[in-house]
């Protein structure tokens, strides 16, 4: 699917717009929407991100990188089934409102980078381009896998990009200047 159909106006995934009502009426749509992050318009993904990272923020403090790994790795397998259960109780493959690979998603790349604000921003600009632009194999997985694996999958093909992305532009930011980006390398 290209990017202009899966974000036009007519594409049932997104006219799904469910409210707080739904999102709290069931364990899984909880976990789907992220406590109703997902029904945030416009653009419900970058609020769920955003939800995502100021979750990330706060654990960081309390938790060894050890624990919040293993929260990652639950959170991936518990959201690939509250997303199958929501986007089937929805009618639709991908529901817009369905935030909970974002969250994944951001927090898997908060964990490879240094846990500083200026990592967290970057972590947030870097993965929202790279979850909107879906650069291989984010679109393979889009296209092809219709079901809650696919859903939170795509979204951490996009993180690996922008982990990738960030450390290379502090590799090169560190060797070509004395001003660090994130001053870890």
């Amino acid at each position: 699917m290209s990017l202009a159909k899966k974000y036009a106006a007519d594409n049932p995934a997104n006219r799904v717009r469910p409210g707080l009502r739904f999102a709290f009426s069931h364990p899984a749509y909880m976990i789907a929407l992220f406590f109703g992050a997902g029904c945030i318009r416009p653009a419900p993904g970058t609020w769920g991100t955003l939800a995502g990272l100021i979750v990330w923020i706060l654990m960081v403090q309390w938790m060894p990188w050890q624990v919040l790994a293993a929260c990652v790795v639950a959170l991936f397998i518990v959201g690939a089934l509250a997303s199958q259960k929501t986007c089937d109780d929805l009618g639709v493959d991908d529901a817009g409102c369905v935030v909970i690979d974002e969250v994944v998603a951001i927090w898997l790349v908060c964990l490879m980078l240094p846990q500083t604000p200026v990592a967290w921003c970057a972590a947030f600009v870097a993965f929202r381009l790279f979850d909107i632009v879906k650069l291989p194999p984010a679109t393979y997985v889009d296209e092809k896998m219709h079901n809650g694996w696919g859903i939170m999958l795509d979204d951490v093909f996009a993180a690996a990009w922008a982990v990738w992305t960030v450390i290379v532009i502090d590799m090169l930011v560190n060797r070509l200047t004395d001003w660090t980006f994130l001053g870890v390398f």
